[in-house]
């Protein structure tokens, strides 16, 4: 094979290699304000203002009646957060990461002799597991599935509010 054929196949393998699919997805419609999630309807809304733009069905803790208290008790937390980080690398497809621990929580840990735990996310399925199949399979966090969460990842930024409901 020629040199030249060589540097035409490889420029079209190296173009093709850019036109599947990418789990970054662009938003342009009107901006996420809020984050509501009802943890006994396993549904959470993405908001604006008042008007819901996206919802979707969530996995939650492996025990998810209550607010999470302490780490490892397998409870997604509940009250008002923000977003706070995005990981695109994580080990569940993509995450957004959720304020938890405020003061409150700290606090309340603490008097129980313990630490309230964090590394609370929304996120996708696990890359080395695969689509998990039972109810309430996480250690805290909020799952969807990951065509969703690059739905989510595209329209929610740093800072919006989520509030979590019992």
């Amino acid at each position: 094979m020629t040199l030249s054929r060589r540097v035409l196949l490889l420029g079209l393998a190296l173009g093709l290699s850019g036109c599947g699919s990418s789990k970054f997805l662009d938003y342009e419609g009107p901006e996420v304000t809020r984050i509501v999630v009802f943890k006994g309807e396993r549904r959470m809304y993405l908001m604006n203002e008042d008007r819901v733009l996206r919802g979707f069905d969530i996995d939650l803790g492996f025990a998810p009646e209550g607010h999470k208290q302490v780490e490892g008790d397998g409870k997604t937390p509940e009250g008002r957060y923000r977003i706070d980080r995005r990981n695109p690398n994580s080990s569940f497809h993509l995450s957004l990461g959720i304020s938890y621990p405020n003061t409150a929580d700290v606090a309340r840990a603490r008097a129980m002799g313990q630490s309230p735990g964090g590394n609370i996310f929304i996120h996708g399925q696990p890359n080395l597991l695969g689509p998990q199949t039972e109810e309430n399979w996480t250690a805290g966090c909020i799952a969807v599935t990951n065509a969703e969460m690059e739905e989510i990842y595209a329209m929610v930024e740093d800072g919006t509010v989520i509030d979590i409901y019992p």
